[in-house]
């Protein structure tokens, strides 16, 4: 088997987050190195996929790896209306990844939503991390 395509692993993860924030309500999404106008709207969120470390599992025939990630979720919403609609949309995506395994992807529990202490002017932010880990047999 070949290494993991890490464009793949992102792709999977993309298309879910795309999927779920399509559905009504619908929230953009802006990706890393993607041109996005944040004044334009009230409410939307940055998805950053970050590989990590990797590790040897085996050295032998069948060699396998472990590849791990990090997914960081900055929600931003209307600043001086509460944090409700911001909650609401840190559920969704709680939910869509917290704990399951999609295509050999194995999402860790969800960390926030935390509130980010210096957002920028007129928006209220939050931040979901999950870890991620899926596995390559050379």
């Amino acid at each position: 088997m070949a290494a993991v395509n890490l464009n793949t692993v992102r792709k999977v993860i993309e298309k879910r987050l795309l999927n779920e924030l399509n559905s009504a309500p619908p929230i953009p999404v802006v990706f890393n190195n993607m041109p996005f106008d944040p004044t334009a709207k009230n409410s939307f969120v940055q998805c950053q996929i970050n590989f990590g470390a990797n590790e040897y599992i085996t050295q032998e025939t069948g060699t396998q790896n472990s590849i791990t990630g990090l997914i960081i979720l900055n929600i931003f919403t209307k600043d001086g209306v509460g944090s409700g609609a911001n909650f609401i949309i840190g559920k969704r995506l709680r939910d869509l990844y917290n704990r399951v395994t999609v295509s050999g992807i194995i999402f860790d529990a969800v960390v926030g939503p935390e509130v980010l202490a210096q957002p920028p002017e007129g928006k209220f932010v939050t931040q979901l991390r999950i870890t991620f880990e899926t596995f390559e047999t050379l």
